[in-house]
């Protein structure tokens, strides 16, 4: 499944790159995250439940941030398993300085296995739309 948005910051690439790159902003901001940490040269672990549906699971995740070009761009990689299947992916995340004003560019490619791949590509798709929307609003309200 691919996925793409864009999303506009009230702040420079400098600030907004800051919230993008810290697990305590980004914990806060992902929806149902349970606990996030530091393993070290920019990887994390992740434990998130899900609502989807009929499905409610909780996963654990590893979650590694490759390629950092700072204030400009960054690569990530997922990777979660749970009751319910697994999940990876990887995603492009762009920042664009538009006037003091920063536009986040994201795309992503990702698969999905067990219960979850079962449910159906079109529910997949919308949940996770709706997840990233509602992650980047949050990002975006601790912005201000």
């Amino acid at each position: 499944m691919k996925l793409s948005g864009s999303y506009e910051f009230d702040a420079t690439p400098e600030k907004v790159w800051g919230i993008l790159t810290n697990p305590d902003s980004l914990s806060s901001c992902i929806p149902g995250c349970e606990k996030m940490e530091a393993l070290g040269n920019d990887e994390y672990a992740a434990t998130v439940t899900i609502n989807m549906g009929p499905i409610r699971s909780k996963f654990d995740a590893k979650v590694k941030m490759i390629d950092l070009k700072p204030y400009e761009s960054y690569g990530l990689s997922i990777e979660g398993n749970g009751p319910s299947g697994f999940v990876r992916g990887e995603s492009k995340v762009k920042l664009i300085e538009n006037g003091g004003k920063t536009t986040v560019e994201v795309e992503s490619e990702s698969s999905s296995g067990g219960l979850l791949a079962r449910v159906g590509q079109r529910m997949i798709e919308s949940f996770a739309r709706t997840m990233m929307d509602r992650f980047f609003t949050c990002l975006q309200k601790s912005v201000r």
